[in-house]
């Protein structure tokens, strides 16, 4: 995805941060609205994996999204495993719901989920399944691509620096097997390789997406002596934690980058305290518009060609990333 795409998501995010500047109200979002399309009318069953912060914010956002577009959203309970999400999901197909929006527990088993949908349309959101997977009008994945986290990250990273020919990184992934991860992670890989920079991983190992884990495993590497010269994390949450622990140990954050994706509340605060350097924002507003109002358009009209950010294929709703460092962070409050 880094190939010839420099121009387009530089044009990408100066228009999607116009378009945020107009209906953010908090680090996070609040609801912008979905689109003009009624929902009224409309059961859509909305089905997650146990909350962090980012997938509450998500769920909050299609519930919001639904009810100002007047569809009936119905929140299951965040499911512990694949077998409490596929027998949520097989309960609601049989409950006259006319589609399901899924964040999947795993999402290396959608055909286990597409299965227990039945004959309803699923549109997956946030963990993003196997293309093969997807079908045109029927089975989409409505997200932010994870490949531009990626890019704006490493990209953010090495003009810090200077552009240097040599670096040292610590990446702290999230959890493994996350499309999310997989994909940040190689993300920021295939950046510096195709830019040539010579980079030796001194760490490279996950903390779950989570804040202590991350705080404990940083304290951990430093013990090992090796340099660094950045962290880059695949969330916000783990970016935080390592930064306390920089910040206790009273190591310079200023002249060390640490990176995260999401811009939620405590990544841009962080930012503003002068910890985190850099994050891009991934719109669990947008995100929760765009699956709405796909579902409208699936259930009133059989596809989704009309929905704003829909690929030519007709697998994806793509809502763009946003670059997010002191310099705009206050526009993220």
């Amino acid at each position: 995805m880094i190939k010839n795409i420099t121009v387009k998501r530089f044009l990408v995010s100066v228009l999607t941060f116009v378009v945020i500047l107009v209906s953010l109200a908090g680090c996070s979002g609040s609801s912008g609205g979905s689109g003009s399309a009624s929902g009224a009318g409309l059961k859509i069953f909305f089905t997650t994996p146990i909350l962090d912060e980012f997938k509450e914010l998500l769920m909050n956002a299609v519930s919001d999204s639904g009810k100002k577009a007047g569809a009936e959203v119905t929140l299951g309970e965040p499911c512990g495993s694949v077998d409490d999400q596929v027998a949520q999901m097989r309960q609601a197909a049989s409950s006259g719901y006319d589609i399901i929006i899924c964040n999947p527990v795993d999402s290396e088993t959608v055909l286990q989920l597409e299965v227990a949908a039945g004959e309803l349309p699923v549109i997956f959101i946030n963990s993003q399944p196997e293309e093969d997977k997807l079908e045109a009008d029927k089975y989409m994945y409505v997200g932010s691509n994870e490949e531009d986290a990626a890019f704006f990250q490493a990209e953010y990273v090495w003009n810090k620096l200077g552009k240097p020919k040599k670096m040292n990184v610590a990446i702290f992934s999230g959890q493994p097997g996350h499309p999310a991860a997989v994909k940040r992670t190689k993300g920021v890989k295939d950046y510096f390789k195709k830019n040539n920079v010579d980079v030796t991983y001194v760490f490279n190992d996950t903390a779950y997406w989570d804040t202590e884990k991350a705080y404990d495993a940083f304290q951990i590497f430093l013990k090992t002596g090796q340099a660094y010269d950045a962290v880059i994390c695949n969330n916000d949450s783990m970016a935080v934690g390592v930064v306390r622990a920089m910040t206790e140990l009273g190591i310079d954050t200023s002249k060390i980058p640490v990176v995260g994706v999401d811009a939620t509340d405590g990544g841009c605060q962080s930012i503003r305290d002068g910890g985190m350097q850099f994050t891009v924002y991934q719109s669990a507003v947008g995100q929760g518009n765009a699956a709405i109002d796909a579902s409208i358009a699936l259930v009133k009209h059989g596809t989704a060609s009309g929905v704003a950010g829909v690929t030519e294929d007709g697998l994806y709703v793509w809502v763009p990333y946003v670059p997010v460092d002191s310099k705009n962070v206050n526009s993220f409050k």
